[in-house]
């Protein structure tokens, strides 16, 4: 029985996808198809371990899947008027072809089953896709991998894997995309789509972004699996042929991109014998093709041409750096993007010396696509390291480690800054308070409220993303926080660019650095108007059953307390005294009518514990709030003063003459007695 599994399982991979493009020929729903061949899947676990293997496993997981879609269609309300010409054509198809010899039988099909295959492609990878649902789906109708599988791949549950797929098949079917390939029109965008997904897919394998190990070999084999399927489908598209070319030479130095223990082995210090050789030379045959295929050079044959310039040579001494970088300078004339400018960065430094690296570098630091990419300070951490400039390097490898979130080039990183000379010869850490530590104990100060560290903890976490944890205190100058800060907020309303300059004057205050804030002016704030929203308009508002019930508790309450909005979402559920209508929030109590009495225990829902208000979604791994900040029920933190402010203005705009909506500081209390 594990063998009949095992073999059923390779075959679904194998044939999954021409089944699945088959049937949404024919029934014209890519999510039905799915279904369908599934219950084909399902009848080859039920009878193949009792009657064998059939001969062709995958024609026999076709037919029967053909056999449940012919079902479906005679069942088919919808398609009364058609399911008898529909099974007739069918029958008669398959009659014609049982007349024909079984070679011109097979060889009609396979171009069929192809050109089916080649559609499914196309659908799955639409560009009214997200990228992530795209390559979710891609690998789970093309690849025939389960959610789990697919979950593995990417460290997502198998419940968002789920959640995209079904998301991505509504979509298509939203925007009633069609089963069929692009016209020339169009076909160079969709190509694009497709291409970019697979690489996408190999690149998550190649240096994955997450997690412990640096690779995932099954991605990468998934990848050019789909790759140098699409070339089979697409012969004459050169670009297709160039993107196999690419991800078959860098696949061929996987072996050699680690270490003994898993660590990352940079390609100058690879083993070049560790490279595999018939990856190498499928990659020469596939870039010739591209070559053959002829037209202007696109951005994956540029790039298989810098792959190609590597695998040539014998040894690292050997590379061609100035030919590289003039690659890189026409792969950035023709895709202008900072990451094609920053690895053009790496090849000018080797060509033609570490500071024409570096002078591009720093051009790039400003860029926000830049801004939280850890190889950004990893590049320029070398080309210092290169000037001679070790204590410099070590900074920006300790930062590059702080923003990578794979636990594999984490360590790596953090100890190339620990070998790097901290200033007179000496390895390790620099003297005096650093950065990180400054702001762990400014936050940290009894005397800031939650809202407060908070707000102060975005400002201070953005730096310590920019500048690095390990960046001396005593170093940090007004010029480096206002880059940091325009970079960030320079596009931020006035209010949001004046709350992070405040918080930046009183860390700055507190270490004992006043001028740090010198370089961020204060930018004047739209006043306030002095009316406030109609109160029966109001009433009207937090009555409407419409309206969320978290949002009329939050400004019921807060019209009938008079307390502040701080105040009110610093409540918790174990401090309310639901019976005498009041709460207290540290030294401050709050207390409330008969209308939030109404509301209260709705919100609740029996929670015993954690903050009253609660924000929408869970936070991510990397924004963890602290522990007082969290419901241990729902695992949800508590609502921000400016998500509640965002909800109240957008509420709040059509009962304002000028359409801008109010704030929560406009909230007038009812009179006594108001229910």
């Amino acid at each position: 029985m594990p063998d009949v599994s095992r073999t059923i399982d390779a075959v679904w991979k194998l044939e999954s996808a021409k089944i699945i493009a088959t049937l949404t020929r024919m029934v014209h729903d890519v999510g039905l198809a799915e279904e369908l061949a599934q219950d084909a899947l399902v009848a080859a676990l039920e009878q193949w371990p009792g009657a064998g293997i059939p001969d062709n496993p995958g024609a026999w997981l076709t037919t029967t899947a053909k056999r449940r879609a012919v079902d479906h269609i005679r069942r088919s309300r919808m398609l009364a008027g058609k399911q008898e010409q529909l099974a007739h054509e069918l029958e008669e198809r398959e009659g014609r072809l049982e007349r024909q010899g079984r070679q011109e039988r097979q060889g009609r099909q396979d171009s069929e089953q192809d050109d089916d295959v080649l559609r499914l492609m196309f659908l799955s990878c639409h560009p009214v896709l997200a990228t992530g649902a795209r390559a979710a789906l891609t690998l789970r109708l093309l690849g025939g991998l389960t959610a789990e599988e697919i979950a593995r791949a990417f460290l997502v549950t198998a419940a968002v894997v789920t959640r995209r797929i079904a998301a991505a098949k509504q979509t298509l079917a939203e925007h009633r995309v069609p089963f069929d390939l692009p016209g020339e029109s169009e076909l160079p965008e969709r190509l694009s789509s497709v291409l970019e997904v697979i690489y996408l897919i190999f690149n998550e394998g190649y240096s994955a972004t997450s997690g412990d190990d640096l690779m995932r070999p099954g991605l990468c084999l998934e990848a050019l699996r789909l790759g140098r399927l699409l070339a089979e489908l697409a012969p004459r598209e050169a670009e297709v042929h160039a993107l196999v070319a690419l991800m078959e030479i860098q696949a061929s130095r996987s072996a050699a991109r680690t270490g003994p223990s898993g660590e990352p082995v940079q390609l100058h210090e690879q083993n070049r014998g560790r490279w595999d050789q018939l990856l190498v030379r499928r990659g020469f045959t596939a870039m010739l093709r591209a070559r053959e295929a002829g037209g202007a050079p696109g951005p994956y044959m540029l790039q298989a041409a810098i792959a190609v310039c590597h695998a040539q040579a014998r040894t690292a001494g050997e590379t061609d750096w100035a030919q590289i970088a003039a690659l890189y300078g026409a792969l950035a004339r023709l895709l202008p993007t900072a990451v094609v400018q920053l690895n053009r960065a790496v090849a000018l430094g080797m060509a033609h010396g570490p500071q024409a690296g570096l002078d591009l570098v720093d051009s790039l630091v400003a860029d926000p696509v830049l801004r939280d990419y850890h190889l950004l300070p990893s590049v320029r951490g070398d080309l210092l390291l290169r000037l001679d400039r070790g204590p410099e390097a070590r900074l920006e490898f300790l930062r590059a480690a702080a923003l990578t979130k794979n636990s594999a080039e984490r360590a790596f990183l953090r100890r190339r800054a620990e070998e790097v000379p901290a200033g007179g010869g000496l390895a390790g850490p620099p003297p005096g308070p650093t950065l990180g530590r400054a702001a762990e104990g400014f936050l940290g100060r009894a005397e800031l409220d939650a809202a407060t560290v908070r707000s102060y903890g975005q400002t201070l976490r953005r730096l310590r993303l920019d500048l690095g944890d390990a960046a001396p205190l005593s170093g940090l100058t007004a010029g480096e926080v206002a880059r940091v800060c325009t970079a960030a907020w320079g596009s931020a309303a006035a209010r949001t660019w004046n709350r992070h300059r405040s918080a930046v004057r009183s860390f700055g205050a507190w270490a004992g650095l006043d001028g740090l804030a010198a370089e961020l002016e204060r930018r004047p704030e739209p006043r306030l108007r002095a009316s406030a929203p109609d109160p029966a308009l109001l009433d009207a508002l937090w009555s409407d059953p419409g309206v969320p019930l978290r949002e009329r508790t939050l400004w019921r309450l807060l019209h009938e307390s008079a307390a502040g909005v701080t105040t009110v979402l610093s409540l918790n559920v174990e401090d309310l005294d639901l019976e005498d209508r009041r709460g207290r929030a540290g030294r401050t109590w709050v207390s409330w009518r008969s209308g939030t009495a109404r509301l209260l225990p709705l919100l609740l829902a029996g929670r015993t514990r954690g903050p009253v208000f609660l924000s929408d979604r869970r936070p991510g791994p990397a924004r963890t709030p602290a522990p007082a900040d969290l419901c241990p029920d729902t695992g949800r933190r508590r609502l921000s003063y400016e998500r509640a402010e965002h909800l109240f203005k957008e509420a709040t705009k059509p009962l304002d003459p000028a359409h801008e909506g109010y704030t929560l500081r406009r909230l007038k209390p009812g009179p006594r007695g108001t229910p």
